[in-house]
């Protein structure tokens, strides 16, 4: 194996690696599918999942196909575009660890119906995702100015949902806020078991650099989902995030340029039509 053995990556969290790192900057392209098949082999995908995973991409509106002779392409929809911009943002302009706050809260409150079980899903989803946590059961904080009009506005709920922007009184205990309302050990241990096996990788690292990085990529905005960019000077001075992004941007850059290269002999691109 190439990579750390680590937590099982869904086939869907590679293969928005696989378009990210090679069809988003670089114009409007598809890609035959022999050669997604191809890579994402060599980060332990098999073909059956493969193709599977593109079925279920284009049903979800996340990739178009087009066909070019006998041959299949897939290339990003507008949806897909947007989700992959804003991976993007995370894994390399915002980082990990938030040493700029400003000591600013966003604070969502909400009340639904009780019958409304798949939108309280939905918005708890994406807030997680945003990075609050729950104060309260329908009183949700982030750090800093959050603008999550938008997503209250596409989910259907802004009558339902009073959003504030404030700072918090002097008795306040910040600290033990945080480690009440968000699972400070286990996002830290994710932080800990990259760091340890990534590293350890990199004392022996070699092999095939497209699938090695696949899974870097892959696993490490995994963890950033999961970290809501807590203020650094809240946390544990030992916080573990501060080197795991130090090891995650090591590799990166190591494994930049031959990836580059092998993905430029692997992949059989078209322009994306656009009707």
């Amino acid at each position: 194996m190439d990579f750390p053995s680590g937590p099982q990556l869904r086939p869907q969290s590679l293969m928005f690696a696989f378009f990210g790192g090679h069809v988003l900057e670089e114009g409007p392209l598809c890609v035959y599918s022999g050669s997604i098949i191809e890579v994402l082999a060599r980060a332990g995908v098999g073909e059956q999942a493969v193709r599977s995973t593109l079925t279920r991409m284009v049903n979800r509106g996340l990739l178009r196909r087009q066909r070019e002779g006998r041959r299949m392409y897939f290339g990003l929809t507008a949806q897909a575009t947007e989700i992959l911009w804003d991976g993007k943002k995370r894994l390399w302009d915002t980082g990990a660890v938030n040493d700029d706050w400003d000591g600013t809260w966003t604070l969502l409150g909400f009340s639904l119906p009780e019958s409304w079980q798949r939108q309280r899903h939905d918005l708890r989803s994406r807030l997680t995702w945003s990075g609050f946590g729950a104060l309260y059961s329908g009183l949700w904080i982030a750090p800093g100015e959050i603008d999550v009009s938008e997503l209250v506005s596409e989910l259907g709920l802004a009558a339902h949902v009073k959003i504030f922007h404030a700072t918090a009184d002097d008795a306040t205990d910040i600290g033990l806020m945080i480690r009440d309302t968000w699972d400070l050990d286990g996002v830290g241990a994710r932080y800990a078991d990259f760091d340890k096996r990534w590293t350890a990788w990199l004392g022996t690292g070699n092999g095939d650099p497209i699938g090695t990085r696949l899974h870097l990529v892959s696993e490490w905005l995994g963890i950033l989902r999961t970290d809501p960019r807590l203020p650094a000077r809240h946390l544990p001075a030992d916080w573990p995030a501060r080197s795991a992004h130090e090891t995650f941007h090591r590799i990166a850059r190591q494994t930049e340029g031959p990836t580059r290269r092998m993905a430029a002999q692997l992949l059989d691109t078209t322009p994306l039509r656009t009707s």
